[in-house]
């Protein structure tokens, strides 16, 4: 015989309501039971992603480049994870090694890099520097670069997913 018995866990009740929105305010408790029923979910989300993460990180007109020349330059300050294409032209005058680039994320009070390029030189050596990666930032906090006289750092940004890590897809792209 099924038996069903009340479930009183807020962080399953509260997965409950962020799941179905429709149904705030529900004032029931969830009941669970021994009988197994079969669920067949025939949504496209039960299928997966139609969208692979190659199109899904694509470069649209949401993107934008920041051209940072000089001290602290805000590149992103808005929350979420971001794809990141860095290009440095570096060019060195000092005979001992210095920093000529870095990226930080700032909290309004502390810089804490997560991107930097040193270069040691007699001189005038120029340099591309190339990376890609994917950074998160949270609530209060913003995305900087910096760089040395004589060097130009260009940061390609597009936001792939928000805050909660929901997918972002490049403007104008509405999957089928």
């Amino acid at each position: 015989m099924a038996q069903v018995k009340g479930i009183t866990s807020e962080s399953l009740e509260r997965s409950y309501r962020n799941l179905t929105p429709s149904q705030q305010g529900f004032t029931e408790d969830l009941q669970a039971s021994n009988v197994i029923l079969p669920i067949i979910d025939l949504t496209s989300s039960a299928e997966g992603s139609s969208v692979g993460e190659n199109l899904q990180t694509a470069l649209s007109t949401n993107t934008t480049v920041t051209n940072v020349t000089a001290g602290p330059t805000t590149i992103v300050n808005n929350t979420g994870f971001w794809r990141l294409i860095v290009n440095l032209t570096g060019d060195t005058s000092a005979g001992s090694i210095i920093e000529i680039a870095n990226l930080d994320i700032y909290d309004g009070t502390t810089a804490t890099k997560i991107w930097r390029v040193d270069r040691s030189s007699a001189g005038g050596d120029s340099s591309f520097i190339t990376g890609q990666f994917v950074v998160f930032i949270d609530s209060g906090n913003s995305l900087r670069g910096t760089v040395a006289t004589s060097n130009v750092m260009n940061v390609t940004a597009s936001q792939i997913a928000d805050i909660n890590g929901t997918l972002v897809n490049p403007a104008g792209f509405t999957p089928q």
